[in-house]
């Protein structure tokens, strides 16, 4: 039986559903993109790296309480000008400073099945999947470190991952970014140089995002889905015709990995920048 297309103006609040909700066409010339906070998975992945990597005396846990409503600001209220968001490349990966590339993909790989394999939206892991079976690559897009996201990518059998990069010398990380945030109109910038590569045809491309952060992605492909919206994008979806999806009702995550035990919910996005800040500070 023929699968029906939902139309701009439903929404999709399961996954059961999504079988008779979302019909992707073969095109190998295609492509889609997921955010993941509060998209891919349930909270902030930053924050599951930055409780991961306090258990594992990387810093005190101490700091993720004292930083977390500062950086919560930085997310909820938007605050992304000059000042905050120099502030925040400065200082994000500062963490991982004399630590080697090899460690920290180990310990992003047991973070993501103690703390995030069961917080994985299974709708939006669904469309993902229904992306690959029609021939089509599926990339992560996230501010996140790329370590982390291709840990994700590679646990979710996706294609892989556009993230923030740490600058690299000789296996060993310096501390510092190699560019900007992977955030805002930095995504949408990433999609447009890997379209270049690969010779993906960006009008048939899609991107799927909660947060109208996003709004510089959503805007540079031809279908853009708003998946667990916030306010903002839930309204501009409606007046642009976009399709919403909300996974989030009455349901709980699916947990993709071997169960574990029940993880706390995320403070903020972004709190390793916060906490990386302290470490700065006392250098100085």
């Amino acid at each position: 039986m023929a699968r029906r297309a939902v139309g701009p103006a439903d929404e999709v609040t399961s996954a059961s559903e999504l079988d008779v909700a979302l019909t992707v066409g073969e095109d190998p010339s295609a492509a889609a993109f997921f955010d993941v906070d509060n998209t891919m998975m349930q909270g902030a992945s930053i924050y599951y790296l930055a409780r991961g990597l306090a258990a594992r005396k990387y810093f005190t846990t101490g700091d993720l309480v004292r930083f977390g409503l500062q950086q919560l600001r930085f997310r909820v209220v938007a605050a992304e000008h000059g000042g905050h968001v120099a502030g925040a490349q400065e200082t994000a990966l500062a963490f991982v400073a004399d630590r080697s590339v090899a460690d920290l993909r180990k310990i992003c790989e047991e973070i993501f099945d103690e703390l995030m394999a069961e917080r994985i939206w299974a709708g939006t892991h669904a469309m993902a999947r229904l992306h690959l079976e029609a021939g089509q690559r599926v990339w992560l897009v996230t501010a996140a470190p790329v370590e982390l996201g291709d840990v994700i990518a590679q646990r979710l059998g996706l294609t892989g991952a556009i993230g923030t990069v740490a600058e690299v010398r000789d296996g060993i990380y310096t501390g510092r970014l190699a560019g900007g945030l992977m955030h805002g109109p930095a995504k949408a910038e990433a999609l447009r140089a890997l379209a270049t590569d690969l010779g993906l045809d960006l009008a048939r491309c899609s991107a799927y995002s909660d947060s109208i952060n996003d709004l510089p992605m959503l805007t540079t492909v031809g279908r853009a889905v708003a998946v667990n919206p916030d306010s903002a994008l839930r309204r501009t979806a409606r007046e642009r015709g976009w399709e919403i999806r909300d996974f989030r009702t009455g349901r709980k995550a699916a947990k993709i990995a071997i169960p574990t035990a029940a993880a706390a919910g995320a403070l903020a996005t972004g709190v390793m920048a916060a906490v990386a800040l302290r470490r700065h500070l006392r250098r100085r």
